[in-house]
């Protein structure tokens, strides 16, 4: 495919057409798009055509579409926009393309209730994973456009609100938009079904973000005991030794209580973060804590790290060692093998013969292991924190 015009249409069966795009169907030959476009646009394609059907798996489609030179695509609202002509310039870099927008769902609605969308932060959930929703939540966004799809629908993304605390926020659904007969926009109700395709707005009622240094007495502990929590102040001081300003993806490592997973939640929500600990009684406790926090969106593991399948976790450019259950070469040489070349490890060293071990290991395993801060909390024994490069 050398060149390619992308139309975008919206559910309306009352086209309006610019000049340029009727020429431009009229003079096609090989033209594609889903169902729903080619019961729009029918009537207006020329009598002989080829009609590409776009359904998964899309390497299909654009296989099929290698064997034309010129083919008119027709796209929902604005192709660029969470759109199929992003998937067209990542398979075809060197293509000739125009694009023709129309407005997107997520204009279309915040139209249908007059409200400014300037800055409103936008998200799609269209086959798409939580990380980037959580991450506006836990960020406080005043306004959060999203796309959904069939599985994350209106009911199960508040749903998902709910649970973790985010009750201040009034939602806006708009089904079906430009549809003459099916548009329906209203404030979301939980005892109706949304008929796809629909989109969302959340408009912020009231602030409600977690400040970071959460007090150790209120985190649920393991059994109650309150030696079982990386103490506040050594918490935010390992989490500024992890650098995680610019990393992506942290491992936390014996969790048990989740707070540092937490606190890296709360003050980079654009992390991933992976969490590993051996007692089944870290789960509820990283459940009740993340949604007591409003910190979703931690991948929460229950096992041995050491015997763990990781093959389907984002590789770590930081980790952090809560604890190592005695095995500490084993879970270094783990956590190394997939760790990024810029990556980091952050211990905290509670007696000398742990500060060696960490220290000797990592220099064994080619990295640049030093001593970052010695810290004492009220009574408690001095912690060092060590990190290795």
């Amino acid at each position: 495919m050398y060149r390619c015009n992308v139309i975008g249409l919206s559910d309306s069966h009352r086209l309006w057409l610019t000049p340029e795009v009727t020429r431009i169907i009229s003079e096609g030959h090989v033209f594609s798009g889903g169902k729903r476009h080619h019961e729009i646009i029918a009537d207006l394609l020329p009598d002989e055509y080829t009609w590409i059907d776009i359904t998964v798996p899309i390497d299909d489609v654009l296989q099929r579409y290698k064997s034309f030179d010129d083919i008119v695509v027709f796209a929902s609202g604005d192709p660029l926009f969470y759109g199929f002509a992003t998937t067209l310039l990542r398979a075809f870099p060197n293509v000739e393309m125009k694009v023709f927008p129309t407005f997107n769902s997520l204009q279309m609605l915040a139209h249908r209730m007059n409200m400014p969308y300037h800055d409103m932060y936008t998200v799609s959930l269209t086959g798409r994973p939580w990380h980037r929703f959580d991450e506006a939540l836990i960020r406080g966004e005043r306004l959060i456009g999203c796309l959904t799809d069939r599985k994350k629908t209106p009911n199960v993304i508040w749903k998902r609100m709910q649970e973790y605390g985010f009750d201040n926020y009034v939602m806006y659904v708009g089904e079906n938009l430009g549809n003459e007969e099916k548009e329906h926009v209203g404030i979301y109700a939980p005892a109706r079904d949304y008929p796809s395709p629909n989109c969302i707005i959340l408009q912020q009622q009231s602030l409600r973000r977690q400040n970071i240094g959460i007090v150790d007495s209120e985190f649920h502990l393991l059994d109650g005991r309150s030696k079982m929590i990386t103490k506040m102040p050594v918490r935010l001081a390992s989490l500024a030794a992890l650098q995680l300003a610019d990393k992506h993806s942290l491992w936390d490592v014996g969790f048990c209580t989740g707070s540092v997973s937490i606190e890296a939640r709360l003050a980079f929500p654009h992390l991933m973060v992976t969490a590993f600990e051996i007692r089944e009684e870290g789960e509820k406790l990283m459940q009740e804590n993340s949604r007591k926090f409003h910190a979703p969106g931690i991948d929460a593991r229950i096992g041995d790290f050491c015997t763990a399948d990781i093959s389907d976790c984002p590789a770590p450019d930081a980790v952090f060692i809560g604890g190592y259950g005695g095995k500490m070469r084993e879970v270094l040489t783990k956590v190394k093998s997939v760790l990024a070349p810029s990556g980091c490890i952050v211990f905290n060293s509670v007696s000398e013969k742990s500060r060696e071990s960490f220290l000797s290991i990592t220099k064994e395993l080619g990295m640049q292991p030093e001593t970052v801060h010695t810290i004492t909390v009220d009574n408690n024994n001095p912690i060092t924190i060590l990190r290795a490069r």
